[in-house]
């Protein structure tokens, strides 16, 4: 072999060897990637469990002080509604009376009464 047949051979070797190390430089990086993408995903899996069961919780503690204040508001409510129809009917009975005012006027209806005592 001539020099010029040694420095093509040896030409061409350097360019597989070099272009080899780039390829297998940028396999290395993909397969890096690859595995930090599946560790992650792993450890998301791992943690699914957990979350959901904090998340539950959560819901749940949330649900039962819904499920206490709406009871409360209820019973708030009901009680508003019953002394609206006690003013109401106490409305209604004085202005019977003041229409044909026979006798005394009508007493209060009970929970008119412990309204204007107790304000509540």
């Amino acid at each position: 072999m001539n020099v010029g047949e040694w420095a093509a051979v040896v030409g061409a070797a350097g360019s597989l060897l070099g272009g080899g190390g780039f390829f297998v430089a940028r396999a290395t990086v993909r397969a890096a990637r690859a595995t930090a993408a599946a560790t992650e995903a792993a450890a998301r899996a791992n943690a699914a469990p957990a979350q959901r069961a904090a998340d539950l919780a959560v819901l749940q503690a949330t649900v039962a002080r819904v499920d206490e204040e709406n009871g409360s508001l209820r019973g708030r409510l009901f009680r508003l509604e019953s002394v609206v129809r006690a003013f109401s009917w106490t409305v209604d009975e004085l202005y019977r009376w003041a229409r044909d005012p026979v006798g005394k006027p009508p007493e209060a209806h009970p929970l008119v009464d412990e309204y204007n005592r107790t304000g509540a």
